[in-house]
């Protein structure tokens, strides 16, 4: 029994990427089916996605003793690669290709102002959150500020610029808690905001910003505003990717 275990770890092992590939598949797959049979799709399979990866970084390097979540068990090693700066890059890439600026201009000068609204008050939200906390360097006020734009500008923010890896993952974190708060509250909120036409997902999507949010929460009001919402949404990802790190980086590194 224990040499098959061996052979097992060892084939797992030496495949990691491929490992990785199929434990991360394997975790959206359950993700997406306990949001659809539990809650109808009103909770999102990404962000119960990213809670369950969270819960198993954690009991990963509880596990372990070690600094890189579930990468630190040996068969799971290709999690490192497979969550890495270069796959992340490549996907936030790949997703801004699939947005045209003609669409975005079809939503007019507010849904444009929207999304420089939305990241710049989302960032000084979470910013302000952290110097309540105790945070005083301007890198680490920078990721947190950034994890509060989305989850994925506050690692892109907070590689950038050399954050500690606790730090990035209250970025994560706050991105996360900003997701499922809009999630939730989109259903809710639609009828007191007229979130009832597609010019008015574009510019939700442009304040919100975040894509499994907005995705989830307009899927709840109307299915059909969901591709308006996504959109400007994915532009705002890239625009806080942008700003994060340059320009804002640079306010709160002149205040502090």
């Amino acid at each position: 029994m224990m040499d098959l275990l061996e052979v097992i770890n060892s084939v797992l092992s030496k495949n990691g990427l491929i490992t990785s590939f199929i434990f991360v598949g394997c975790i959206v797959w359950v993700s997406y089916f306990i949001s659809d049979k539990l809650t109808d799709g009103k909770f999102h399979g990404s962000a119960l996605a990213i809670l369950l990866g969270l819960l198993f970084a954690y009991l990963g390097g509880t596990y372990t003793g070690g600094e890189q979540g579930v990468a630190d068990i040996s068969f799971l090693s290709g999690v490192g690669l497979l969550g890495g700066a270069m796959l992340r890059d490549f996907a936030i890439v790949a997703t801004a290709y699939g947005v045209r600026f003609e669409d975005l201009k079809s939503s007019g000068l507010a849904g444009v102002l929207s999304l420089f609204i939305g990241v710049i008050l989302s960032f000084f939200a979470g910013a302000a959150v952290a110097v309540i906390f105790g945070y005083s360097d301007a890198t680490s006020i920078t990721t947190i500020g950034a994890g509060a734009v989305t989850f994925v500008v506050g690692p892109v923010t907070g590689s950038a610029l050399g954050a500690s890896s606790d730090v990035i993952a209250l970025s994560i974190a706050a991105g996360l808690v900003k997701s499922i708060l809009v999630m939730v509250g989109t259903p809710f909120l639609a009828k007191h905001v007229g979130l009832n036409n597609p010019k008015s997902a574009m510019i939700f999507g442009g304040l919100m910003g975040t894509n499994s949010g907005v995705a989830a929460g307009l899927a709840a009001v109307d299915p059909k505003l969901v591709p308006y919402g996504a959109m400007t949404a994915t532009f705002y990802t890239g625009l806080g990717c942008l700003l994060a790190p340059s320009f804002l980086y640079l306010i709160i590194h002149i205040i502090y």
